[in-house]
């Protein structure tokens, strides 16, 4: 016990024992710096510095760019750039597989291994296959009810169609010489007055401007629709007075007589009248004397 005891005491003196740390000057021997320590307190600041400079060291690495230099440690814009691109890779690996099944389905045709009579064998395994419900073929209350009405009706209504159609007159659009009339057989599906260039060539019936521009054959070029899907055209003129989508009045200024065109042999107006998409001759419909 007592060998015990002379021990720890020893070693408590070992460690409470101050020591001096004197720094001198080499020439002067003089006192410049003087601590005293001993090694318990030695112990006691190394660990604390120890314990300070790991606690720093945690801080910087967890809180800082610097754990980005570490090796073997990923940082956070490498992991998503990194996920950014695995999920592009995924949509163009799948975007391929479509493009190469596509490929495939279009070579099989362009080579001949898929032919017609193959392609309609397939469509008439797939009519056997499909089963029709025949109740849905069954017409309903409604449906016969629907029916009646229908089948009761008049199916040729003449009079209610004479009855909405519009009585049209048509009047002569400019004074003249007829100098050729219409002949369907030589493709001349008009008539042309002959006047002086400046004569107002007027609206034969109340319609609408549909057309209103420059050809190169045909000239100055205005069309009028009238009522009863008819339609009046008026070619060669020297000047057009109307727009297209202005509403005219029988007899009212449209366009002067000119000679514009190639196909023009002087100044004249070549007048055409169409009803229902037909041409048919202005004199049926227009006394020109």
């Amino acid at each position: 016990m007592a060998k015990n005891n002379k021990k720890k005491v020893k070693l408590k003196q070992k460690l409470t024992n101050k020591y001096r740390l004197v720094v001198l000057n080499e020439h002067t021997f003089e006192e410049r710096f003087a601590l005293k320590l001993s090694r318990l307190n030695v112990f006691v600041f190394s660990g604390i510095f120890s314990i300070f400079l790991i606690l720093a060291t945690i801080v910087l690495i967890a809180f800082t760019p610097i754990k980005e230099y570490i090796p073997g440690y990923s940082s956070i814009k490498l992991k998503t750039d990194a996920k950014k691109l695995t999920l592009e890779s995924d949509s163009l690996k799948s975007r391929l597989a479509v493009i190469e099944n596509y490929t495939k389905s279009i070579k099989s045709v362009l080579t001949g291994e898929i032919t017609s009579d193959d392609i309609i064998d397939s469509i008439q395994e797939l009519g056997k296959r499909a089963q029709i419900n025949e109740n849905m073929l069954n017409a309903s209350k409604q449906d016969s009810i629907f029916r009646e009405k229908i089948e009761s009706r008049d199916r040729f209504p003449l009079s209610d169609e004479l009855q909405n159609r519009v009585k049209i007159v048509f009047f002569a659009p400019i004074s003249g010489t007829t100098s050729q009339s219409f002949n369907s057989e030589n493709k001349h599906f008009a008539i042309d007055v002959v006047a002086k260039t400046g004569t107002p060539v007027k609206a034969a019936a109340d319609g609408t401007v549909i057309f209103s521009e420059w050809t190169t054959e045909t000239g100055y070029v205005i069309i009028l629709k009238h009522a009863n899907n008819f339609i009046s055209v008026y070619k060669h003129n020297g000047i057009l007075l109307k727009q297209q989508g202005d509403l005219v009045q029988s007899g009212e200024a449209i366009a002067s007589v000119g000679s514009s065109g190639e196909l023009t042999t002087g100044p004249h107006l070549h007048f055409e009248l169409w009803s229902d998409g037909y041409a048919v001759n202005p004199a049926n419909y227009i006394d020109f004397e």
